[in-house]
């Protein structure tokens, strides 16, 4: 893809770098201390895992042209190491800070330690700050922002806003524009959490709906293994007893129809008290439910939405995207039995930033007593313009649980949590699926109007198979093929977007819209500003000060959110390697010979037009780590 000027061997692009990257040069004290350990591995064997073990290039790599003797003396060499390196030394909260301050006094109120005689941390001040590690700057992002930095004496930038004695210094004017405003939205409240470690959160809708799973229908037909009766036999049900449901006995209720909620029981609704705070206009929405047409619905068609990205979807990646034009996203995939149980790391998935004005969650489960409970939670405790369900992980972790993919061949299962899901849900449904679960035995085209029929609002089609996880082309032609069948449901596209031509071409298929997200190398994570080409119709030659800009923005998003302590800081070291492993495939249009970049193509070694730019392009996480 690149002209031949360009070019350079695997060796000549890493002795440029560290060339450049000498006493005078942009990084020198860095390598200088890679250079002394000899194989090009971090200084400090602390901070980083030892490198993967990786057999020796030889003839017969497959093992065929090997001699057996050979083979059979090195067993444990024949294996190369492949994913992720799981006995890597794993860095907990706990290590970051052998001595770590009370929280107590990090929040100015050391007379009342929560932890009383049996506080371990320390309360010495003068102590910690002997052991403390150097500051990382002089200018704390939560100070300059938000006037106060509630880390105190613990930020890693604390020499910014620390006075005589430790004191934290606190800018009275700006904290004053912020008080009483709600930046992130979403979080877990200790109560809330109680309740469901205790069990004692009511799920009454769920229960009902559930109840209504347990009990056969109908005349004591077979019907469907769950569900109690036949598909026909449902219609028939929705057409005779819809009248007769607010009469029905509890024991016994309705099942929901084609995405109508079901109708509680008259007389045992007006005996309760409303649970709805109104503020206004009183409503009637605690005795007569709302319909299917009445929701609120999801009018998106045509916006571009960034899926949600498991580990890089987060809610600093998510702010940059939305500052390039994303108009629609979605947060991290939430297990929806971890919710349950009240995990604060995954509740952290559903966080929102007060900027992302259309934002949904996605869930995944393979039973509906959870999925159901799960979606009756989150409706009544958090803010959200749509709820989706994962029908599309291909990972065997999942898979294997009956969740993802699996949920495609389970279809009685599938039915009972888009029908369950649908009616204790105030906000739209959606669903998102794949082509299928083997390669070349399409299915979506049979599911979707069956999700239809079940109430999901919109579906959201990866053309690509479980089996070919992210590797080859997605299939837009099936895709289109779905959208036809879709209609009038609006159906959005997935797959191999990288750039405005891309998105000009999957439009054109008839889809509603398209969702950018990972695919094989990925669209929003190896350019974010893609979206900006996209609504702009061109090709961004963007340089290497702009995409550094880019990476310090993200940091600095990432200390807002998760700290600017020893913990925050390494939270967003963590995540920005993990988003710099995908931008180091990017390569700038300024030097690609045939415009648009491919996505399914690896890009070459390349000299860049700067050190910066060339430094951007490494694979090596030697180098992520100087970024």
């Amino acid at each position: 893809p690149c002209p031949p000027r360009f070019l350079t061997s695997k060796e000549q692009f890493h002795a440029f770098l560290r060339a450049r990257g000498e006493p005078g040069g942009p990084a020198g004290g860095e390598d200088e201390e890679k250079e002394e350990d000899g194989d090009g591995d971090v200084g400090s064997p602390q901070s980083e895992p030892p490198a993967k073990r990786v057999r020796p290039e030889e003839p017969g790599q497959d093992g065929e042209s090997r001699e057996d003797g050979a083979a059979e003396k090195e067993p444990a060499e024949r294996k190369r190491a492949r994913g992720q390196n799981k006995s890597r030394p794993c860095m907990k909260p706990t290590c970051y800070e052998q001595n770590r301050l009370c929280p107590s006094v990090t929040q100015g109120c050391a007379e009342k330690c929560y932890f009383g005689a049996r506080c371990r941390f320390l309360h010495d001040v003068g102590e910690y700050m002997a052991a403390k590690p150097g500051d990382l700057g002089r200018s704390c992002v939560l100070f300059e922002t938000f006037g106060k930095c509630v880390y105190g004496v613990t930020c890693r930038f604390a020499q910014s806003h620390l006075g005589d004695g430790y004191q934290n210094i606190v800018n009275a004017d700006l904290a004053k524009q912020w008080e009483g405003k709600t930046l992130v939205r979403n979080n877990l409240s200790k109560d809330l959490q109680q309740q469901l470690r205790k069990k004692k959160f009511n799920f009454k809708k769920a229960d009902e709906y559930l109840r209504g799973l347990a009990k056969p229908h109908g005349d004591g037909g077979k019907g469907s293994k769950a569900t109690g009766c036949s598909a026909e036999e449902r219609e028939v049900s929705n057409c005779t007893t819809a009248q007769e449901g607010l009469g029905d006995s509890p024991e016994c209720p309705v099942r929901p129809q084609q995405g109508e909620d079901p109708k509680p029981d008259a007389s045992q609704s007006s005996e309760e008290p409303s649970s709805i705070k109104t503020a206004g206009p009183v409503t009637d929405e605690d005795l007569i439910k709302l319909r299917a047409c009445e929701k609120k619905k999801l009018e998106i068609q045509g916006k571009l939405y960034l899926a949600p990205l498991t580990t890089c979807g987060n809610l600093p990646f998510r702010r940059i995207c939305k500052r390039f034009g994303a108009d629609v996203t979605c947060g991290e995939m939430a297990v929806c039995t971890n919710l349950l149980q009240g995990q604060s790391s995954e509740w952290a998935l559903l966080k929102r930033h007060h900027t992302e004005d259309i934002f949904g969650v996605q869930l995944e489960g393979a039973f509906p007593d959870t999925m159901t409970k799960c979606a009756e939670l989150l409706n009544q405790t958090i803010e959200v313009d749509f709820v989706d369900i994962n029908v599309g992980c291909p990972i065997d972790l999942v898979y294997k649980k009956g969740g993802g993919c699996a949920l495609m061949t389970r279809t009685n299962k599938f039915e009972q949590i888009v029908r369950g899901m649908n009616s204790v849900l105030d906000v739209p449904l959606t669903v998102k699926i794949r082509t299928g679960v083997q390669e070349k035995m399409n299915v979506a085209h049979k599911i979707i109007p069956k999700i239809r029929e079940w109430g999901a609002s919109m579906v959201t089609l990866h053309g690509r198979s479980r089996e070919q996880r992210y590797t080859r082309g997605a299939d837009w032609d099936y895709i289109a093929q779905c959208a036809q069948i879709a209609s009038p449901m609006p159906l959005f596209g997935n797959g191999d977007i990288l750039s405005y031509e891309d998105a000009d071409r999957a439009m054109q298929m008839g889809v509603s819209g398209i969702m950018i997200a990972r695919q094989v190398l990925v669209g929003a994570l190896i350019k974010p500003w893609l979206f900006t080409e996209i609504k702009e119709q061109r090709h961004w030659d963007i340089s290497s000060s702009e995409r550094f800009e880019i990476l310090r923005d993200f940091t600095n998003h990432g200390l807002e959110h998760w700290g600017s302590d020893t913990q925050g800081v390494e939270k967003t070291r963590k995540f920005l390697l993990e988003w710099l492993s995908f931008l180091c495939r990017y390569i700038p249009v300024g030097l690609l010979e045939c415009l648009p970049q491919k996505i399914n193509e690896r890009p070459p070694y390349y000299m860049g037009r700067d050190y910066l730019e060339t430094l951007m392009a490494s694979q090596n996480v030697d180098d992520w780590i100087k970024i």
